[in-house]
């Protein structure tokens, strides 16, 4: 009889044991030499779940048994567990392989052809079932303790750590692995997120612009170059601030689990929560829907700042004779015609250079920056005592929220209530709330962290004089960051500009710069606190 072999192995835990690949088709070959069959095909599956059908080999096996004439009468297997852990899928396959006068023949289970026969497949069958939905709870909840404890399930560790075997008491001599940041990799992250929020040489990077550098600079993901996705992953993973969670997805629908699910596992952070905060706001902030990319990343000066005082509209850029003549002009006049806005059309050359004339002569001078930052002093010494109270608060909310979290995962496991659609929504509820109190929390330590006391007068001397210098040099790609982070907008009414910006990103921009002697080295990070209006000066 012509016969096909098929063996499988679901883990590669499995492969290293007696299931092994060639330990199965070295009995199989053995059984079929004493029993005179011929093996014309061998169809060998490593590392693929018996449970259901999504195994390529599986179905090449039963595509090739359904041709006609078949190419072989029977498929020989080492248990029908290798075949089917579904009984149902089980039987369906059988009748179907039948059909075309194909077996299906177990050597370590042998049973006849006759109706007897098949009754004692199927019993088999619902055993093998049973016993794989059995491990796959108890292998379950071994893997979700593993991860309340601190130790790491998967095979292959997030970029930026790696997997170190630690020894453990009472697990007779196993090793369980815990994630530890792999300093190489680490920095190249740390690096993405300095990039995100600081630039390159004055330009401003969005993730695309990341994405080339780092391939560019030969900085590979594990020898893979970088795709957007995965730089964006980097950016907006919680993993790198140490927020670990296990059990997310379901392996088997993709789908992601109720959050009263995911197992938090403590592993040490690469980046710190403020600058992952930093980042998660300006990523929200550029999100198209919110700041078109023309504006994000547009090379005209004002795009974006520029304010039409006739009507509130935003000012873009149009070109007349063939572009030989660039100007800003009103976006309500441009899309719906002169009478709906009266201003005129401004020179774009002239009303840049007006601008960054008077930013650099009028403005960020080291007289009139020492003059704010005393300003700025007197209104935070005024209000410490108030963020304080606000910090107190906070952190009372926050343990609130925790406790009221707890007690509800309590009564879950221990069967006191029901995991329905309602409870699954109040502990998301209570997750997001959470969440919210935590962002705040974070800006509010940020605010009364600051310092302007610790400013000295020759930093900001320092900062001014450069500042100027950069504003002041012709087609300076650092001169349009800088106004991006200390300018909210220009609003334009006849011939006059009113310029608006904070006190408190001026204050950011002068203490968290690295100068040198005539040259301002990066954009500082955005101003996570600017906001429209208020603590202005025009």
């Amino acid at each position: 009889m012509h016969v096909a072999l098929y063996a499988r192995v679901s883990t590669t835990r499995q492969a290293d044991n007696d299931l092994s690949i060639p330990d199965q088709l070295r009995q199989l070959h053995e059984w079929c030499k004493a029993n005179g069959n011929l093996v014309v095909h061998e169809y060998i599956e490593p590392g693929a779940s018996a449970t259901d059908d999504k195994r390529p080999i599986f179905q090449q096996l039963i595509h090739d048994a359904a041709q006609k004439p078949q190419a072989f009468e029977a498929i020989i297997i080492h248990s029908l567990s290798r075949f089917f852990r579904d009984a149902i899928q089980f039987g369906v396959y059988e009748r179907k392989l039948k059909k075309n006068k194909v077996n299906v023949i177990s050597i370590t289970q042998l049973t006849t052809d006759d109706s007897a026969g098949e009754m004692m497949r199927r019993i088999i069958s619902t055993f093998d079932e049973y016993n794989s939905k059995e491990n796959s709870k108890h292998t379950s909840r071994a893997m979700k303790e593993n991860a309340r404890q601190g130790f790491f399930n998967g095979s292959k560790p997030p970029f930026g750590y790696m997997a170190v075997a630690t020894e453990t008491s009472g697990s007779h001599g196993r090793k369980k692995k815990k994630l530890q940041i792999n300093e190489a990799e680490a920095g190249i992250v740390k690096m993405i997120y300095d990039l995100y929020l600081n630039g390159y040489q004055g330009k401003v990077l969005g993730i695309k612009e990341i994405t080339k550098h780092m391939n560019d600079k030969g900085l590979l993901m594990r020898g893979n170059v970088w795709g957007i996705q995965k730089v964006h992953k980097v950016l907006s993973d919680t993993l790198y601030m140490g927020d670990y969670y296990f059990n997310v997805i379901d392996s088997k629908t993709l789908q992601k689990r109720a959050p009263t699910e995911w197992i938090k596992t403590p592993i040490p952070l690469i980046v710190d929560a403020a600058s992952f905060e930093q980042v998660r706001r300006k990523r929200e902030l550029r999100a198209p829907a919110k700041t078109p990319p023309r504006i994000t990343s547009s090379p005209t000066l004002l795009t974006g700042l520029i304010k039409c005082g006739e009507c509130g509209g935003s000012m873009t850029l149009v070109t007349g004779r063939s572009g030989r003549y660039k100007y800003y002009k009103c976006t309500t006049r441009q899309n719906k015609g002169n009478e709906a806005c009266s201003s005129g059309n401004l020179s774009m050359e002239k009303t840049d250079q007006q601008v960054l004339n008077r930013l650099a002569d009028q403005v960020f001078t080291p007289s009139r920056v020492q003059i704010m930052m005393v300003a700025l002093r007197k209104r935070m010494k005024t209000s410490k005592d108030a963020q304080q109270e606000r910090v107190n608060q906070l952190n009372r909310q926050v343990k609130l929220i925790e406790e009221r979290q707890g007690r509800l995962l309590e009564a879950i496991e221990t069967g006191t209530i029901d995991l329905d659609e309602t409870v699954q929504r109040r502990a998301q509820q209570n997750k997001s709330a959470r969440d919210a109190l935590l962002i705040e929390l974070a800006g509010v330590r940020r605010d009364h962290s600051l310092s302007v006391d610790q400013l000295k007068s020759s930093q900001v001397e320092a900062f001014a004089n450069t500042l100027k210098t950069k504003f002041l040099a012709k087609d300076s790609a650092l001169a349009k960051s800088y106004l991006n982070l200390l300018v909210d907008e220009i609003v334009v009414t006849d011939h006059t500009a009113t310029i608006k910006g904070s006190y408190g990103a001026l204050m950011h921009a002068v203490s968290m710069d690295k100068i040198k002697v005539g040259h301002l080295r990066q954009v500082p990070t955005s101003i996570t606190d600017w906001c429209a209006r208020r603590d202005s000066n025009s």
